[in-house]
């Protein structure tokens, strides 16, 4: 048993599929087959069920991708401790960023941190925290940036912010006449909302429904970008509440519509995230680092206090 036959399962395991499988590990077909029968062979089972389409792992297959993914984690450690003896601070590195914060944070650390670690091959992935979650826990991701907390078993956080809500309002509502507004002006009713999925969203919710005044059926109007919602918040169909980073690029002219909470603030906690087994940690700081050092630059909001949890 090697760990290379280890690693051509768990691409097995991811792909369902032999041939995809062999060109993501960049051997050939054949090959991979081969190594994995021997592996088969070697324990006397089968691993993978090859007459379903795709294919599908057996029952103890699934325990030893289980076993596999950590044994191959562990052999990746080896090459951590070597790395940070010698200072060297390069070589893949797999980023999830939520959708809420990906446009906003990633133009302020992006040049500044391949810029001072070049040896680094950062990939960026844009994913929700449910499938960030799966992607830490299965290997798939280094580390992630997401609204916390997440309070999961296997998963650590570092608070990089706070991100304060702001509110849209347009000249027609009825809180537009307010130079500040209170958490108890909120009103579900016409407030737009991010659609299902976005953490964001049930961030909104769980604030305004502290008031105890939240039932689902009220929301008829759901969007998948800030910039929509705000496009029909000017058209009169509500209001709307936006992460603090995200209006510091809206329009001239919408900026007399935002309106800041009175303090204590209600804010979001945006944090580094990484799984448990703590590899690559080197880079993790060396990018935990960069972030809060341009956020602090960028930004004038580190004090913020958070009134109400967030859901993720």
């Amino acid at each position: 048993m090697t760990i290379t036959q280890l690693q051509y399962v768990l691409a097995v395991a991811e792909h369902k599929n032999f041939t995809l499988a062999a060109e993501k590990s960049f051997v050939t077909q054949p090959t991979l087959s081969m190594q994995i029968q021997k592996l088969e062979d070697e324990l006397d089972i089968l691993i993978f069920d090859r007459s379903k389409k795709p294919i599908q792992l057996t029952q103890v297959g699934e325990k030893i991708v289980d076993q596999a993914r950590n044994i191959v984690n562990e052999s990746h450690r080896i090459k951590d401790i070597v790395d940070q003896e010698k200072g060297f601070i390069g070589g893949e590195y797999r980023l999830g960023i939520i959708p809420t914060i990906m446009p906003t944070l990633l133009p302020l650390f992006l040049k500044n941190f391949v810029k001072k670690y070049p040896k680094i091959n950062l990939k960026v992935e844009e994913r929700n925290t449910e499938t960030i979650i799966e992607m830490l826990e299965d290997g798939y991701l280094d580390a992630a940036i997401a609204a916390t907390p997440l309070e999961h078993p296997h998963i650590r956080e570092r608070a990089l912010y706070y991100e304060p809500f702001v509110a849209y309002i347009p000249d027609s509502h009825r809180l537009s006449g307010k130079a500040e507004i209170d958490v108890e002006d909120l009103d579900l009713d016409d407030i737009l909302l991010l659609e299902d999925g976005h953490c964001f969203r049930e961030g909104v919710i769980n604030l305004c429904s502290s008031k105890g005044d939240y039932t689902e059926h009220q929301f008829q109007l759901a969007s998948g970008s800030f910039e929509t919602m705000l496009k029909l918040a000017d058209d009169g169909m509500g209001m709307t509440l936006l992460p603090y980073m995200h209006t510091l690029d809206i329009q001239k002219e919408q900026q007399n519509k935002l309106r800041y909470f009175k303090e204590p603030q209600p804010a979001r906690e945006v944090s580094i995230i990484y799984h448990k087994s703590e590899l690559k940690m080197h880079i993790t700081e060396a990018l935990k680092e960069t972030i809060s050092g341009v956020v602090r630059g960028a930004i004038a909001f580190q004090n913020v206090k958070i009134i109400s949890p967030l859901s993720k």
